[in-house]
């Protein structure tokens, strides 16, 4: 019996695969994705891909693991009223 040809899609898939690229599928606001088509096609381009890469490094990176201490410190607070009143409620006896 006659072995059944691959179709050109999963011999495309193949092809891609075997120069390490990876089929990805995301879901972004339809606003984004221009957007995300466009890093997508910087990330392609050999002549982009660097700098695309380190722009975005960059813009996404997180400045290392904060703790609430640290992100409160980095928090714009002023015109924030973080005087806390003294009433403690009604009256309770014990």
């Amino acid at each position: 019996m006659p072995k059944a040809k691959a179709s050109p899609l999963v011999r495309y898939r193949k092809r891609l695969k075997q120069r390490g690229n990876v089929r990805l599928e995301i879901q972004v606001p339809k606003d984004d994705v221009e957007l995300v088509r466009g890093m997508a096609r910087a990330l392609i381009d050999p002549a982009r891909r660097e700098e695309t890469r380190a722009v975005l490094k960059r813009g996404l990176s997180r400045q290392g693991a904060l703790g609430l201490k640290a992100l409160l410190a980095a928090a714009p607070l002023e015109g924030v009223d973080l005087e806390r009143s003294s009433d403690t409620g009604r009256e309770i006896d014990f």
